[in-house]
């Protein structure tokens, strides 16, 4: 098993920025891919960025391209999702996630999940 606990979320106002931190625990070494994911009230839940472990291979959905980065932090078992230039359409509860899959692109890779975090962004 594997916990994953959220931290950094909150309000900013357009064009601010603010950094998530996931601190991963348990069982790590059965991973591959660790991402962020956001979902509205509007909204499925989505990809934001997604990381390889091994690699540190990156992706990152169109919509937050140059804006947002995904990190690791392999020695403390932490990723971080720095996003900057933050608009009102980032609006949500952002997940951490964590998985085995070899892709990593894909939602249904994860199956580790975070209780969450939300951002709020104010025009």
């Amino acid at each position: 098993q594997v916990q994953l606990v959220e931290s950094g979320g909150g309000s900013v106002q357009a064009g601010g920025s603010l950094r998530l931190s996931c601190a991963a625990s348990g069982y790590t070494n059965s991973l591959n891919c660790m991402g962020w994911f956001r979902q509205s009230s509007r909204k499925e839940r989505e990809g934001v960025g997604t990381i390889r472990i091994t690699s540190e291979s990156a992706n990152y959905a169109g919509s937050v391209l140059g804006r947002f980065t995904i990190s690791l932090d392999n020695a403390k078992n932490m990723v971080y999702l720095q996003m900057n230039s933050l608009e009102p359409e980032d609006t949500a509860v952002y997940y951490c996630a964590a998985g085995s899959g070899t892709g990593c692109y894909t939602l249904d890779e994860y199956i580790y999940w975070g209780q969450g975090t939300q951002v709020t962004v104010s025009s």
